[in-house]
Parts: C-alpha cells; sequence; structure tokens
C-alpha cells in the first residue's frame, strides 16, 4: 500500500462524493479514482477493498462532520438550559444542510451497512461511539435532561435531517406556519427535553 497521506484523503474524499451522489453500488475504485481526478488505478494502490474504502469514509465522516470546537465552546458560555440545547441541535441542522453530501454519504453507509455484516459491525461501533460521546457530553455539560432524553433527539433530529436532505417537500406546507426545518427542531426540543 501507498503511504502518501494528502493523496489518501484525496480519494476518502473523492469516495464521499461518489458515496452521496451514487450510492454504494456506484462506489468502485475507478470512479473514486475519476471523481479525485488521479490515474485509473490510483485508489487500488490506497485501499485493499471496497470495505478498506467504506470504513476509512466512516472515519473521515465523523471528522469531517463533528462539531467545530470554537463553536461549542462558545455555546458552552451560556445558561444550562433548554435554549442551550435548542442551540446545539440548530447547529447539527447547520452542519448537515451544508454538508449535505456528507450527511446522504453517511445515510448510505446506513443503507449499505444493511447488506454487509462486516461493515454493519463497524458502522455500528462508530455510530453507536458516536450517540454515547454525545450522552456524556450531555452529562458533563449540566444540560437538562438525562440519557434518554439524548436518544430521543437523537432519533427526532435524524428523522428530521432525513427528511430535510432527501425529501424536504414533504415537510413544507404541512404544518401551516412552521418554518421547516427551524421551527421544527424548536419543537422537538421544546418536546424531548425538560426544562430546567
Amino acid at each position: 500500500m501507498v503511504s502518501n497521506p494528502e493523496r489518501r484523503a484525496a480519494l476518502v474524499d473523492a469516495g464521499v462524493e461518489v458515496l452521496a451522489r451514487e450510492g454504494a453500488r456506484g462506489l468502485t475504485f475507478r470512479a473514486v479514482d475519476t471523481e479525485a481526478g488521479v490515474p485509473v488505478g490510483t485508489a487500488s494502490n490506497y485501499f485493499t477493498g471496497r470495505d478498506d474504502l467504506l470504513r476509512q469514509i466512516d472515519a473521515w465522516l465523523h471528522q469531517r462532520l463533528a462539531p467545530d470546537p470554537e463553536v461549542v465552546a462558545d455555546l458552552l458560555t451560556r445558561p444550562k438550559d433548554r435554549a442551550l440545547v435548542t442551540a446545539f441541535m440548530h447547529d447539527l441542522m447547520g452542519r448537515a444542510t451544508r454538508d449535505r453530501t456528507g450527511y446522504l454519504a453517511l445515510l448510505e453507509m446506513r443503507l449499505e451497512a444493511t447488506r454487509r455484516p462486516e461493515l454493519l459491525a463497524s458502522y455500528t461501533r462508530s455510530v453507536r461511539g458516536d450517540l454515547e460521546e454525545g450522552m456524556e457530553f450531555h452529562r458533563s455539560a449540566g444540560l437538562p435532561g438525562g440519557d434518554e432524553t439524548v436518544v430521543v433527539l437523537y432519533l427526532a433530529m435524524l428523522g428530521l435531517i432525513l427528511e430535510h436532505l432527501t425529501l424536504p417537500d414533504v415537510l413544507n406546507g404541512v404544518l401551516p406556519a412552521v418554518d421547516v426545518p427551524d421551527a421544527l427542531v424548536e419543537r422537538i426540543v421544546a418536546t424531548v427535553v425538560p426544562e430546567n
């Protein structure tokens, strides 16, 4: 295997683009090479196979889509109440909207994991790790609600992100005078997170 970290990163990013645009079936080394603008055969020099590429895409997406530490630090200066949880959920929604490709690739990873037991195991570990990290963050930050609150927020926000990124017109106009997705983020938090 060739060791050029910059080239590997460019190939993984190209893999994210292909995965989001064409789905897992379109994720071939040739497609990644084409997307990255490198000679055919380059990706096969960097990854042992498709599973290796998918694992590296998974790892990269969890870094790429993570909250900005400066934004988190700034938000944590606020009172630890429902309004702060709302601000964190708006940040999450904003990141999903700004990096639609990254989130669509994550959704494709979920679908592919249902078909590939080896990917299912590793992807489950990474998503479970993110959820557990979110619960720990919630506890250590002193935010209202416990682990169950975080799990329900996770599920509700995942559904909203899925709908907003894939079929945005489903929710538009269904609830009159409700701004999608911003007002829905606020309603989710108001419903799930207890007041202090």
